[in-house]
């Protein structure tokens, strides 16, 4: 029975026993986080060998005599590009390795674009008033919180089960000559999971934006993070903007941080040659080099591609159960009582979750009260600001199964709470 066909007796009644259970878990003095998407203690140990790989005793030289000590190589080791244009789906002479962190590197690119223009001859980001940003939601704060530091205007983009809604986006990009690019997370989407179609990307590569400068910000942060043997397929937007002549359009970005040490990973971004060009200006002035022991290190440590197909297998052993007992608790707990939607994730890192709409906030501060910290409700969107108030990011990945069971269960207990005194106010 759905908790709109409650009487107003009965939801009284059902609130007094879900806030005595609640008290309860308060008094356990619970210390939970589930904040943010961090592989948990057993996943770093599957890395922990790559520590040995390269010490004193190694002499610290690539396979065709390069030493890795030294100065050099601003685009990263040749074995480590291979390695990764199989990630990402683009020709290796394409990418540029960088240092630990992919997110580090869209800033960069976000960065350069306000002082260089992509396209000769057009305005730098910094000077173009009422610069805007597509920002598909719900998505990931962290690509949001770079656009808002730079004065973008973010315009929300809903998802569909395909991927961003492509009508909206060929619409604004189409009319609107301030509109400078586009966040996209498109195989396992953060928070929810979705794997672009084929459609979706064959759309994004036909793009025809009225700024000549426009670019799809392409997060492929998840590229090889299933969660079920057979995995969803992700055809490469690359190749289909080189059929499309829109070659210029995407900025491909991926890291090992959730294969490796997410502290002390690899990352890399492809993208054109005329793109690579304004960029490489930037990092040449920035850095005479990268770390390329670790890229050693990560080579050593895999091999090739086979070798991180291996350790992914070995992630998603760890991974699954827990997201299977997220999913195992909302269909116990919030199924039948019409207050909640979620999508189950076929890999990725997050479940996406939609509760009675205007108690988000008022669940995440429950949580807190209860000593269960979750990502902040309206971080899905841009400036915090969900209109609905409605969605919430679970990352299952940190807290070991028996926590992350009682975390689940103060969850939904909190958002049953919250529903009810909405529905009580009607």
């Amino acid at each position: 029975m759905q908790y709109s066909e409650y009487t107003k007796e009965q939801l009284l009644q059902e609130k007094e026993a879900l806030l005595k259970n609640y008290e309860e878990f308060k008094a356990m003095n619970l210390n939970l986080d589930m904040s943010r998407g961090k592989p948990c203690s057993e996943q770093l140990d599957i890395s922990v060998r790559m520590l040995d790989i390269v010490n004193s005793g190694h002499h610290c030289h690539t396979k065709d005599g390069l030493d890795c000590r030294n100065y050099g190589l601003i685009d990263g080791l040749p074995s480590c590009r291979k390695l990764f244009s199989e990630f990402i789906q683009v020709p290796e002479e394409q990418v540029m390795v960088g240092g630990n962190s992919s997110l580090n590197m869209m800033f960069d690119t976000i960065s350069c674009f306000m002082t260089k223009s992509p396209v000769e001859g057009e305005k730098p980001w910094l000077n173009v008033e009422g610069r805007k940003f597509l920002c598909p939601v719900p998505g990931y704060d962290r690509h949001f919180a770079i656009t808002e530091y730079y004065g973008f205007e973010m315009i929300p983009v809903p998802m569909t089960d395909k991927g961003p809604d492509m009508d909206v986006i060929e619409n604004l990009v189409a009319n609107d000559a301030d509109i400078k690019g586009i966040w996209c997370v498109p195989k396992y989407s953060n928070p929810q999971g979705i794997t672009y179609s084929d459609e979706t990307v064959r759309r994004f590569a036909n793009l025809k934006p009225a700024a000549p400068d426009f670019r799809i910000m392409w997060d492929d942060a998840y590229c090889v993070h299933d969660l079920a043997d057979e995995g969803d397929t992700l055809i490469s937007l690359y190749n289909e903007c080189e059929k499309a002549g829109n070659i210029d359009l995407p900025i491909i970005f991926c890291s090992t941080s959730k294969i490796t040490f997410p502290g002390s990973g690899v990352a890399a971004m492809a993208t054109s040659p005329n793109n690579m060009k304004v960029l490489r200006e930037r990092y040449m002035r920035q850095t005479i080099g990268y770390d390329k022991i670790n890229m050693l290190r990560h080579m050593l440590f895999f091999k090739d591609f086979d070798g991180v197909k291996a350790q992914m297998k070995k992630h998603r052993e760890i991974l699954s159960p827990r997201f299977e007992l997220v999913d195992k608790k909302f269909n116990e707990q919030l199924a039948d009582l019409g207050i909640a939607s979620w999508l189950k994730p076929r890999g990725g890192y997050f479940v996406s979750i939609d509760i009675y709409p205007g108690t988000a906030k008022k669940v995440e501060k429950m949580c807190k009260d209860a000593g269960l910290v979750i990502t902040s409700a309206g971080a899905t969107y841009p400036y915090g600001n969900d209109p609905k108030d409605s969605n919430i990011r679970i990352a299952p990945s940190f807290p070991p199964l028996e926590e992350l069971s009682v975390a689940m269960d103060v969850f939904c207990l909190c958002v049953k709470i919250c529903a009810i005194e909405k529905l009580l106010e009607k």
